[in-house]
């Protein structure tokens, strides 16, 4: 064999060792993807997952033609629609999880870079938007997949200011409140109150000139007070006296709020629920957005605080990988999951590059620099205008990306019509056997009842049995508006025959561990959940 031949042979060699060492490696990296839906018609801007294991997925209503037709007859008027005056495209669509069928669903008016957030008895309230949307009040009451509910839009209220990429967050006594917006810096609420809107100037002292004040990170504390994070700061706010009651220290590493774009997620509360941790993720380097830096290198550190200390600090860390516009998902497990976004650049439309595309489990219970596994990684880019969601089942729903101004095929990164589902390891094959499944479980509950959950499993339980509260929240922008995880008081389990098992609960004590509503109950069997079942905590 010649010199040349024998080196093309040994390149050869290497190469088909190193491709089989990487796609070995990519194998053996946990979790598992899935194509659900090919062409949901929308690049879905904003998703909830509702109690009859549906999916509401809405863009925004002047994008031009999408690619699903509304029913024959149904069309928008707006004469402010700059590409369609004459609209018959469906712009929110309702995916059946069961079938994985899309059915179209009219929206009126605009619903760009909105805000949501479910209601006590289901019903999904969705506020603001731009242009003929900017103060507009809607409702979906979710149905059956069979039927046909479609969206309201309330005649008779307005906000009383526009809201547009403001923050919902559902309270203790099943209000909403309703924080900012662009140009927005004041706060209301659905129901309205008497008084109408109220001065928050918190939100103004954080403003700057790339804004990154807006959806502004709002999460409920078991003290019934709110954690309010905008840019690089936040507040512990009273919203029963209107007052900010502490101002925890800054965060280091730069603004982490929309144009910036990191996430933010509240770690499971559990115990006596006195503790509330709130980590928060990830972000652009400041000027990306001014400067329209698509190539800027995004940052990837952490912070972690614990918000009902006496003297609350940030815990810093960083992640395997820089990423902004990554979506925090609370797993029934307790471990959040990182998904979606870029490695570089910053929100807005064709200003990211360099997609992220494996995800990261948080365990928050790990130490620091071992808190973070790397997963399989995904081939579809989810960047600007994409969401993850977490489903009954356990799998996280991904759907959206559309980094241009309309629709657009032909790009480097196209529009986004695939839905796709990722499952965490605690799905895989070798933990069937353990897998817990409910078998029995209220559909209502009260604060603080005492109540059985009777499961079945495979395999004979070993320790205890966790049942655990997830919350179905509204995904948009990096940020899911009203998500919350709640571990259940239990008691050991108990064999009642034929593989079964009865679990003691005591549901969560009052509106403030856990705001009235509908929760998806997981049962957890050595960090395996059950498909949940829809439970109703009520007053």
């Amino acid at each position: 064999m010649d010199s040349l031949l024998l080196q093309c042979w040994v390149l050869f060699v290497f190469t088909a060792a190193v491709t089989l060492c990487g796609l070995l490696a990519r194998a053996e990296l946990p979790g598992s993807w899935e194509l659900l839906v090919a062409n949901a018609g929308i690049a879905s801007m904003h998703t909830a997952v509702t109690r009859y294991n549906t999916v509401v997925l809405l863009d925004r209503t002047n994008i031009g033609p999408s690619r699903k037709m509304l029913p024959r007859g149904h069309c928008r008027y707006d004469r402010s629609d700059a590409f369609l005056k004459r609209d018959c495209y469906a712009h929110s669509v309702v995916l059946d999880l069961q079938t994985n069928n899309i059915r179209p669903l009219m929206i009126l008016t605009d619903t760009w870079c909105s805000s949501g957030q479910f209601l006590p008895d289901g019903t999904l309230l969705q506020t603001g938007g731009d242009m003929d949307g900017l103060k507009k009040i809607r409702k979906f009451e979710p149905c059956e997949a069979h039927r046909f509910c479609n969206w309201v839009e309330l005649k008779d209220v307005e906000l009383v200011n526009g809201r547009w990429y403001a923050t919902n967050q559902i309270l203790p006594d099943g209000s909403v409140i309703i924080v900012g917006g662009r140009a927005t810096n004041t706060i209301e609420y659905y129901p309205p109150r008497k008084g109408g809107a109220v001065l928050f100037p918190f939100l103004a002292d954080v403003e700057d000139i790339q804004m990154d004040n807006l959806y502004p990170y709002v999460h409920l504390l078991p003290n019934g007070h709110l954690f309010i994070f905008a840019n690089n700061k936040a507040v512990l706010y009273d919203h029963e006296a209107n007052k900010v009651i502490r101002d925890f220290p800054p965060l280091a590493g730069g603004p982490r709020n929309y144009p910036s774009a990191g996430s933010s997620a509240m770690l499971a509360l559990q115990g006596d629920y006195s503790t509330a941790v709130i980590v928060v993720c990830g972000g652009a380097q400041y000027g990306a957005f001014l400067e329209k830096g698509a190539e800027t290198p995004a940052h990837g550190s952490c912070g972690r605080i614990v918000a009902t200390a006496p003297d609350p600090v940030w815990e810093m860390e960083d992640m395997p990988f820089g990423r902004i516009m990554g979506d925090m998902v609370m797993l029934p497990t307790g471990d959040v999951l990182i998904i979606n976004g870029a490695q570089a650049g910053t929100q807005g439309f064709e200003m990211a590059s360099n997609p992220c595309l494996y995800p990261l489990l948080y365990r928050p219970d790990q130490p620091v620099g071992l808190r973070y596994m790397t997963l399989n990684p995904g081939t579809v880019p989810r960047l600007y205008h994409s969401t993850a969601n977490l489903l009954p089942d356990g799998r996280i729903l991904l759907a959206g990306s559309n980094p241009h101004y309309f629709y657009k095929f032909k790009a480097e990164f196209p529009t986004e019509l695939r839905i796709e589902a990722f499952s965490p390891e605690y799905l895989s094959a070798d933990r069937a056997n353990i897998r817990p499944e409910i078998q029995g479980i209220p559909e209502r509950v009260r604060y603080g009842e005492v109540f059985d959950v009777s499961v079945s499993v495979p395999l004979p339980v070993v320790g205890i049995v966790e049942v655990n509260f997830g919350s179905a929240p509204f995904a948009t922008h990096s940020f899911s508006q009203g998500q919350r995880l709640v571990k259940l008081a239990v008691t050991n389990t108990f064999p009642d025959g034929n593989g079964r098992y009865r679990i003691g609960c005591t549901a969560p004590p009052n509106g403030m561990v856990a705001p009235p509503g509908y929760y998806m109950a997981f049962a957890v069997n050595q960090g395996v959940p059950s498909v949940a079942r829809w439970v109703q905590l009520v007053d």
